[in-house]
């Protein structure tokens, strides 16, 4: 969603009044990838650019299983690593920056993955985005990840209207009221995987359609005729 529609920003009080309805809804917001500690989040989240969580989760059921720390994993070697997550895209590069990162929080960090943001993305394979989910999943601080699903939302309804993630990034740290910056990430992120969907958002079914920018909203699917006979 490009910021270039023009879309007016929403005043703070229809912000606030967007989170305390995401709060009403589900106060603590799960991610779904599956961990056991700050390493295999790490590991699965940079496996999950441009995968879905769910096929990222089959792959590492079994990596996981016989590599739960940086030590087992570099220990694995790139060529194993490959073999557990072949099932998701660019296989090859991210079992090298699996292994490179392990590597490096063995050398660099005495084993343990940093709670620094500029710490993590000097590790093979780690952005910002990826950083800020560490972060905010294990480390409980109040960082944003801004996936495509959180951008579109952002500007879609006039939350944070901005043409880069990190501009985006940037807005929602100042506009999100202080007590629900931890879950924000969360709350956006899923809002716009099952509800503010890229090419047909579910308008009729959204909670916080009556603040939302977005114009025209998306009506209720008909009914088949054939629902009807009989």
């Amino acid at each position: 969603m490009a910021a270039s529609k023009k879309v007016k920003s929403l005043p703070r009080a229809d912000i606030e009044a967007i989170f305390a309805r995401f709060h009403e809804i589900e106060p603590e917001p799960k991610g779904e990838l599956d961990y056991s500690s700050a390493f295999t989040l790490l590991v699965a989240v940079v496996l999950s650019a441009q995968a879905t969580d769910v096929g990222v989760n089959k792959a590492t059921k079994s990596l996981f299983a016989l590599a739960p720390t940086p030590a087992a994993m570099v220990a694995l070697g790139p060529e194993q690593i490959e073999h557990h997550i072949r099932t998701i895209g660019l296989f090859r590069t991210k079992a090298r920056n699996v292994f490179r990162l392990s590597q490096q929080l063995l050398e660099l960090h005495g084993g343990e993955v940093p709670q620094d943001r500029a710490a993590l993305e000097a590790l093979p394979g780690v952005g910002r985005k990826t950083a800020n989910v560490v972060l905010n999943i294990f480390f409980r601080q109040p960082a944003i990840a801004v996936d495509t699903h959180l951008f579109r939302v952002s500007n879609r309804t006039g939350m944070a209207v901005a043409p880069t993630p990190l501009a985006v990034e940037q807005i929602l740290l100042k506009v999100i009221p202080e007590p629900y910056l931890l879950h924000a990430h969360h709350w956006l992120i899923l809002h716009g995987r099952y509800i503010c969907k890229a090419r047909k958002p579910e308008c009729w079914r959204c909670p916080i359609a009556q603040w939302c920018r977005f114009t025209p909203k998306t009506p209720r699917p008909s009914v088949p005729a054939s629902k009807h006979q009989g």
